[in-house]
């Protein structure tokens, strides 16, 4: 019998969440009524409120309530009238009115209010020592000096507010104490508290992260406190399913009289009902101990002078907030288990005598509960060792169960890397450090969370795989630590190129505490790796920094673990180079951002693929967006788009080949309308990772790592053959199967016509879940991996999210059909809103020297000019074929952001030198947006650029394949948003 994911009742799932919703009712405001000589007394060395925010610091509680005194009961009266109190704590003597006649006044008006009478002593209330519940008071504390008490009776108040609803919603554990004496559980209360507050906080030293650790300080058990047999019997019945344990006195009142057995036969009714359950008998007469062992009960001496060191070895054995000792049958030690991993593991050794010694004594189940792991401990508790037919059966089911626990204590949680705990098997996100996780980490640490708390997802596509892949974050201190090491804050503003800064920080020392993690982690982790730049600015609204940075591949498989950890620090060291280098230099000018404002996190993630010969690539990658800048046909911009290749996604996001498809009309391919739209449309290179290549220095150089194949050469692969279809020349057709002779052409047709994989669906799904999450439109990025080479479920991971930067709905300008005519340029593909009136330059690429194969030079020559227009503060109009900022010389111009950091719109020309789609799912293009600036598109079928009228305007300069013209007026560049439509005038 094996526990899955999917048979787990669903309480895993919520439970993390659920913490956020226990203790809601909080203490937060008491009223303390005291004579002012009492007050003096409890404050002699310091505040009653700063005693109780002490105790709260000291035990890394959190929101310590404030404390407003009064020494007048009716001056008490009217102070409840004027504020909200949680509690009411009032000594015996006040100015005006007894306690007793003050607690009945308040119950008269504020029933539920708790009401403590706190004095120094019973004989201050009862002359004659005999202590007797006080009608409208809760509890009778005997104040001793002792500033544990003020913690305690906060929290029991707390407890009994809370007790009904978090049992009943998260499971939480209770303790029974059975004790009728204000004297002696006004020192045992504390005690418990204080113990169980430091056991918790022992327990979750190992957390995920602080945030985890401080939501189950919170499912810590409530105490109950009970005063007579009555009381303590309703309790049990009450809460006999939560119940952690009882700790009871052996004479406490019955039938409203003290009684010697009282205490004894509580735990003896309580025992023989559930066997297993830890119980505890208090007595201050040595002789109680024979009834003890009856029952039997663990003894506990009231005038024993180890008393704390006794009631805290009853936790640790009894209560299971000490490690998990295996024993054998006869109690000889035989292991010792202090976390979840460690119980696995040795769950999964010890004999079968001791397995089935504790399995059948639900000791697995009380170690769980202490850790408020409820659900599994409850599952645990359910089965009994006879329902299974063998031991190797009970040991899988348990060892199972623990398994499946740690790997959904990790979904949507950013753990802290520690190498000792770490456990590269189930945890899905770690990070390094305590900076801040960077703009990219943070979209994914937030997917991951949004994703845990919305199943359904994973509940529509039960045949997928959908998740992220795994991850390692190494947050800004790391970059931050590294800089300041090295002394490199001069490179910021150095004037050197990328080169000479790439070599100055492959020559400087990563810090030895992060070298030490990096080498714990890679012990564990030996799948390919893609290093990845999370900026603080990257990925943020507005300002998106998309592509800016580098990224680097790493096969991670070199036999010397040396070179494997060199090989990862260089990629990491080059990756905060970046930071540096010219293009999100000149990005961040022409954005609203200082340059001090920028660091650096570095994500190592797992890379998506498979192993196909000599090379590690997904079967498919691409980009998605909710908004659909230029629709066609039934589209709707809030359709949204997608690009998708074979391959890594360096294709789609650097702009060259892909297939771009709506999710909600997969079947419209404007791009593939003909044979020879196929043919000359479809993808025939993408980037693989070779993983066969032992060699000890990478080239990070050429694709950071990577190389390009043609599509040809692995037409006997996968991916290929799943993903495309056959030219049949005779018959001049493409037929939608690759395992036939012929020509291979990726068209996807599998996918989007077939159904092999359900991507355009779960796409739809996925923007809009991001939508919602964002508040705003958004881009994925993802890679899929196709299940039939290992037999496995097709796997869809997400590697990004970030919100599209452009504004979308903006108050409309006016156009009218008169503008259109004499405009000198007219679109219906523009992107933008508003009027710009500040550009007197352009820049164009002259259309009779254009030649296809010049366009790096093209892109060189346009470099030249901006820096001219930059040192002058001028803004240009860009204009030129195909896709602007494509890596893929023969789509477009290859620019970078140093070659047109003064741009202020952007022509993209449509015509017959490049054939070329829509730029959109591009990294140049969400960073050109994301700075508000126009992008036009002009077809030469359906729109207009009077080109006789460009060329006659007085020219300032003139390059081999440019030309640079200026007027005396600036031209006035009109965008209808919503519509898409855009003018330029220069009358």
């Amino acid at each position: 019998m094996t526990l899955k994911a999917s048979e787990i009742p669903n309480e895993f799932y919520s439970q993390f969440k659920m913490f956020h919703e226990i203790m809601s009712i909080k203490v937060r405001e008491i009223l303390l009524v005291s004579s002012p000589y009492d007050a003096y007394i409890m404050e002699e060395d310091g505040s009653l409120a700063s005693r109780i925010i002490n105790e709260y610091s000291g035990l890394n509680l959190s929101l310590p309530p404030r404390v407003s005194r009064t020494s007048s009961g009716h001056q008490a009266l009217s102070l409840l009238e004027q504020k909200n109190f949680d509690m009411v704590i009032t000594m015996p003597h006040v100015d005006d009115m007894d306690a007793l006649t003050l607690g009945k006044r308040i119950k008269e008006i504020y029933p539920d209010l708790p009401i403590i009478l706190l004095s120094h002593s019973i004989r201050s209330i009862f002359p004659q020592g005999e202590y007797r519940k006080i009608p409208g008071i809760d509890k009778t504390f005997i104040w001793s000096g002792n500033a544990d008490l003020l913690l305690a009776l906060v929290k029991n108040a707390e407890d009994r507010l809370n007790i009904d609803r978090d049992t009943q919603r998260a499971m939480v554990r209770v303790l029974i104490l059975v004790e009728d004496s204000p004297q002696y559980y006004s020192t045992f209360l504390p005690l418990i508290y204080k113990e169980f507050v430091k056991q918790t906080q022992a327990v979750l030293g190992v957390g995920l992260n602080e945030e985890h650790r401080l939501l189950r300080m919170r499912s810590r058990p409530k105490i109950m406190l009970a005063e007579t047999y009555e009381e303590a019997m309703n309790l049990y019945q009450k809460y006999r399913t939560y119940l952690i344990g009882v700790i009871s006195d052996t004479r406490i009142p019955r039938n409203g009289r003290p009684d010697d057995n009282a205490g004894a036969d509580i735990l003896n009714l309580i025992k023989q009902d559930v066997p297993d359950i830890p119980v505890l008998m208090m007595s201050s007469e040595p002789n109680n101990r024979n009834k003890a062992d009856r029952i039997p009960a663990v003894f506990l001496d009231k005038n024993s002078p180890n008393l704390l060191g006794e009631l805290h070895q009853f936790f640790l054995d009894h209560l299971g907030f000490g490690d998990f000792v295996f024993r054998m049958p006869d109690g000889t030690e035989i292991d010792r288990a202090s976390s979840l991993r460690t119980l696995e593991l040795k769950a999964a050794q010890i004999p079968d005598e001791s397995l089935l010694h504790h399995a059948s004594r639900n000791h697995f189940s009380n170690w769980l509960m202490a850790r408020s792991e409820f659900a599994l401990a409850s599952s645990f508790r359910e089965v009994q060792a006879g329902d299974f037919t063998s031991i190797p059966d009970m040991r899988n089911y348990i060892v199972s169960g623990l398994h499946t626990l740690r790997k959904l204590q990790q979904k949507g949680v950013v753990a802290q890397f520690q190498a000792h705990t770490f456990d590269a098997d189930i945890m899905d996100f770690v990070k390094i450090g305590n900076g801040s996780l960077g703009g990219k980490a943070r979209g994914l640490a937030f997917m991951s969370a949004f994703l845990h708390q919305h199943p359904q997802l994973f509940e529509t596509f039960p045949q997928l795989q959908i998740q992220i892949p795994k991850t390692l974050v190494i947050t800004t201190q790391g970059f931050e630590s590294f800089i300041q090491t090295n002394q490199l804050q001069y490179l910021a503003k150095a004037d050197l190129s990328d080169k000479d800064i790439a070599a100055a920080f492959l020559q400087a020392d990563m810090p030895d505490w992060l070298v030490s993690n990096l080498e714990a982690f890679l012990i564990q982790v030996a799948h390919p790796l893609s290093i990845r730049s999370s900026s603080l600015l990257e990925d943020a609204h507005f300002q998106p920094y998309a592509g800016l940075y580098q990224t680097y591949m790493i096969p991670n498989n070199h036999p010397d673990s040396d070179v494997r950890l060199k090989q990862l620090v260089d990629a990491i060291k080059l990756v905060y180079a970046s930071t540096y280098y010219e293009d999100p230099r000149s990005f961040t000018r022409h954005s609203v951002t200082l340059p001090q404002e920028e660091s650096m996190a570095v994500i190592i993630q797992q890379l998506v693929g498979e192993a196909y010969g000599d090379y590690f690539y997904p079967a498919m990658s691409g980009v998605a967006q909710s908004h659909n800048f230029y629709p066609v046909s039934r589209m709707k911009s809030e359709d949204g788009i997608a690009h998708i290749a074979i391959g890594l996604g360096k294709t789609v996001v650097e702009g060259e080949k892909t297939i771009r498809f709506s999710p909600r009309y997969p079947q419209i391919l404007p791009q593939f309308t003909t044979v020879e739209d196929i043919l000359t449309n479809s993808q025939r290179y993408f980037y693989a990772l070779k993983v066969t290549d032992q060699s000890e220095k990478l080239n990070f150089e050429k694709y950071s790592n990577l190389e390009k194949r043609e599509v040809d050469e692995a037409e006997t692969e996968l991916p290929v053959r799943l993903l495309s279809s056959t030219y049949i020349p005779n018959e001049q057709r493409i037929r939608d199967s690759g395992n036939i002779p012929g020509a291979k052409v990726i068209t996807f047709a599998s996918v989007l016509k077939h159904n092999l994989f359900p991507l355009p669906q779960l796409l739809c799904d996925m923007l809009e879940l991001g939508r919602k999450g964002m508040g705003c439109p958004v881009e994925i990025e993802f890679s899929v991996n196709l299940g039939t080479q290992n037999e496995r479920k097709n796997e869809f991971y997400f590697l990004q999210m970030r919100p599209i930067a452009a504004e979308i709905d903006r108050n409309d300008v006016a156009i009218s059909n008169e503008e259109i005519q004499k405009a000198l340029c007219f679109s219906r593909n523009a992107l933008g809103n508003g009027k710009y009136d500040t550009i007197f330059d352009i820049v164009y690429v002259k259309p009779s020297d254009f030649k296809l194969d010049a366009t790096i030079q093209m892109a060189d020559e346009i470099g030249h000019i901006n820096a001219l227009l930059t040192r002058e503060k001028k803004r240009f109009l860009l204009i030129g074929p195909g896709r602007w900022g494509s890596s893929d010389r023969w789509l477009g111009i290859p620019v970078q952001w140093r070659n047109i950091s003064g741009v202020g719109a952007i022509i993209e020309l449509k015509n017959g030198h490049i054939h070329a789609d829509p730029s959109q799912g591009s990294h140049f293009f969400q960073n050109i947006t994301s700075l508000g600036i126009p992008y036009i598109t002009v077809s030469e079928d359906t729109d207009v650029l009077d080109w006789k009228r460009l060329e006659s305007l007085p020219m300032v300069q003139e390059t081999k394949y440019i030309r640079h013209v200026r007027r005396d007026k600036p031209f006035v560049i009109k965008i209808q948003g919503k519509k898409a439509i855009c003018i330029i005038l220069a009358d």
